[in-house]
């Protein structure tokens, strides 16, 4: 690969919606630069999420790229949200065209 890429950490979330103002507020006092959340529809361990009312039986899908050291902050973080809310959360290396 190009030594111009970018190297970064994308650490994607998914979860209840009704999680994201504390993911979004958690990314940001972690300093993250950015993040992406999209509605997400499926099926798993709780269950079938269809995403057809608002705010009802919802998931979301949050992504953000951070280094290794924030990604360690922030899944170590969000641990405390699977007590209560259906939630998974996974990392991958990446490179890219990013800040």
């Amino acid at each position: 690969m190009s030594s111009s890429l970018n190297q970064g950490v994308l650490v994607t979330i998914v979860c209840e919606a009704v999680l994201q103002d504390r993911l979004v507020h958690l990314l940001k006092t972690l300093n993250a630069s950015g993040y992406t959340v999209i509605q997400a529809r499926g099926a798993g361990g709780h269950g079938r999420r269809m995403g057809d009312i608002a705010g009802y039986n919802t998931n979301i899908e949050v992504k953000t790229i951070v280094s290794l050291e924030v990604s360690d902050q922030l899944l170590e973080a969000v641990k405390e949200f699977r007590d209560t809310h259906a939630l998974i959360a996974f990392r991958q290396k990446v490179e890219g065209l990013f800040d």
